[in-house]
């Protein structure tokens, strides 16, 4: 009987490699192994539900080139101990967009729960799950057995071999979800435009927002409700009036410092209505600037993002700055840009570290949903480096928890 493709990747997996990854996750080797093997069947799956698309699967194989393949094959032992830097990282943050789209963050959750890991130590292994896939690829390139048709072909037959490896949650990988998908999406819509067309009636500009953010905040507690236990339903209504009357005066104190709403126009025609003071205005009038260079040290701050406490989730209210900036990008189709995390300096700086990192790569994650090529864009966590406030104060320390943008390769628009 042939090995199977899980069979043979997890074969790649030595105990010294194991025992590395666990040691740098400060997870149980067991957990470890469980996590890798969630995580890998969930790369192969995602793949297989797109085998039919040689484009795709033209992409995927693609990013072996330059020497690559033959890097990751040479390399899986580092990457274990130390986790994907240089070339991989790059690879690693190219690929999961592409692959899993606004899906990572529910794998990896998914993936964490099944293997008892944290989900910082959830998104470790998928990161490592990435270049073992991709490592037996290359052996199969190099071996000029492997190429997009037969790529296809061995991705449509693996299937039936990743069902025991996936863990429950991730059952509609592979399409069973759809219907679910769009009844939650057309409730969820229904919720907002009834929040907002009631909130927003007679009230002053900056309220407008507000209330977008509340409805989107409504909206995400009619989704959870499909898939979340009855007792952390209870639990959340119980503090959904106190946590909205918060969203509610925090967005208004932001908006207020952002001035005035302004329509931009972009070099496509499009028009966006955004704050006089926000970074979309300042970004666009940076690019439209022939006399602005490109620097190392031009970073714009997003300053309408909101995640959820010590994790990496973006919430519900930061998708309308995530939509203008990926609007902005489509308009500029030759600028590319990087992404940075950053912390303030309480805690462990490692954790920090992590954190600041898998904030990045959720902002970058969301571009790509809206539409973003991966190559245009990296993503990095600088924990915390780079402080522009007093850590030694709340605000300070608020200001210090960001995410920014630094523009990398600029359009001519001469």
């Amino acid at each position: 009987m042939a090995t199977s493709i899980m069979d043979s990747i997890l074969g790649l997996v030595t105990p010294e490699m194991k025992q590395a990854l666990a040691s740098r996750l400060g997870e149980s080797p067991p957990a470890v192994q469980s996590g890798l093997g969630a995580a890998t069947a969930a790369t192969l799956g995602s793949l297989a539900s797109r085998a039919g698309d040689s484009g795709f699967l033209g992409q995927i194989l693609g990013m072996l080139g330059g020497g690559m393949g033959q890097n990751l094959l040479s390399g899986l032992t580092s990457v274990a101990s130390g986790g994907p830097t240089g070339g991989v990282a790059d690879l690693v943050n190219k690929f999961l967009p592409v692959v899993f789209g606004s899906q990572q963050g529910q794998i990896t959750s998914a993936i964490s729960q099944q293997s008892g890991l944290s989900p910082s130590s959830g998104l470790g292994v998928l990161k490592m799950a990435v270049p073992l896939v991709m490592a037996y690829f290359a052996k199969g390139q190099s071996a000029g057995t492997l190429n997009v048709s037969s790529l296809g072909d061995m991705l449509r037959a693996e299937i039936p071999n990743l069902q025991s490896y996936l863990p429950s949650g991730l059952s509609g990988l592979f399409g069973g979800a759809a219907g679910f998908a769009s009844a939650s999406a057309a409730r969820a819509t229904s919720v907002v435009e009834s929040g907002v067309k009631t909130a927003t009636a007679g009230a002053p500009w900056w309220l407008v927002p507000v209330a977008i953010a509340g409805a989107l905040l409504l909206a995400w507690l009619v989704i959870r409700s499909m898939t979340t236990p009855k007792e952390a339903l209870q639990s959340a209504a119980n503090v959904t009036s106190g946590a909205a009357s918060a969203v509610t005066n925090a967005g208004t104190a932001a908006w207020a410092a952002l001035g005035d709403l302004m329509k931009v126009k972009l070099p496509d025609g499009s028009v966006l209505d955004v704050p006089s003071q926000g970074v979309e205005a300042r970004l666009v009038k940076y690019l439209d600037d022939n006399s602005a260079p490109v620097s190392d040290t031009s970073w714009f701050d997003f300053d309408r993002l909101l995640f959820d406490t010590g994790k990496s989730t973006l919430q519900p209210a930061s998708q309308e700055q995530l939509t203008n900036i990926a609007e902005i990008l489509k308009a500029y189709p030759q600028v590319k840009i990087r992404i940075g995390g950053y912390t303030d300096n309480t805690g462990d700086p490692a954790a920090n570290q992590r954190l600041s990192e898998e904030r990045a790569d959720s902002v970058m994650t969301e571009l790509v949903r809206l539409g973003i090529d991966p190559a245009r864009m990296s993503a990095k966590g600088y924990g915390e480096e780079n402080p522009i406030a007093d850590n030694s104060t709340e605000d300070g320390r608020q200001k210090n928890r960001r995410i920014s943008l630094r523009v990398t390769e600029k359009q001519n628009t001469a």
